[in-house]
């Protein structure tokens, strides 16, 4: 007796819904997969929570913080994407990276949520250089224009 041909039922990322031959309804499992797409795609989250906001309109989304409560309990770390008036829940993987607007800066998932500090600038010792001063003022400058620090 030979083994039972098995398929995957979502690829191995982003759990993205496949689509099989004679499968009935496929606009539900490409519907799925797009939302999951849109939710992805140059990642921006409207800031950390832990409770689901009160109103939320279609294309926002949350990094859900710890001790999740409502709709978003059991999902801590979780992006919470609202797509099609529904929560989609999508977990975190090493290496995704997402812009959050209330910080104003990128944050980075490797085993756990990461975000730079602000920097202070140098502002005194025995001896201070006026031109490292000046190069680490235009470097911090950078970075935070980059979204990379956090503004002052």
């Amino acid at each position: 007796m030979t083994d039972s041909v098995t398929f995957n039922a979502a690829s191995p990322r982003y759990t993205l819904p496949l689509l099989f031959q004679g499968q009935a309804q496929k606009e539900f499992f490409i519907n799925e997969a797009l939302f999951r797409l849109d939710a992805l795609l140059h990642t921006t989250v409207e800031g950390v929570a832990a409770t689901p906001p009160a109103t939320a309109e279609d294309g926002q989304a949350w990094l859900i913080g710890a001790g999740a409560t409502g709709e978003w309990a059991g999902h801590d770390e979780s992006l919470a994407c609202r797509q099609g008036g529904q929560w989609l829940f999508v977990p975190p993987r090493d290496g995704l990276r997402i812009y959050d607007i209330a910080a104003a800066q990128e944050r980075f998932f490797q085993a756990g949520w990461k975000k730079t500090q602000s920097v202070q600038e140098p502002n005194g010792g025995a001896v201070v250089d006026i031109e490292a001063r000046a190069a680490v003022t235009q470097l911090v400058s950078a970075l935070q224009i980059l979204g990379i620090l956090p503004g002052a």
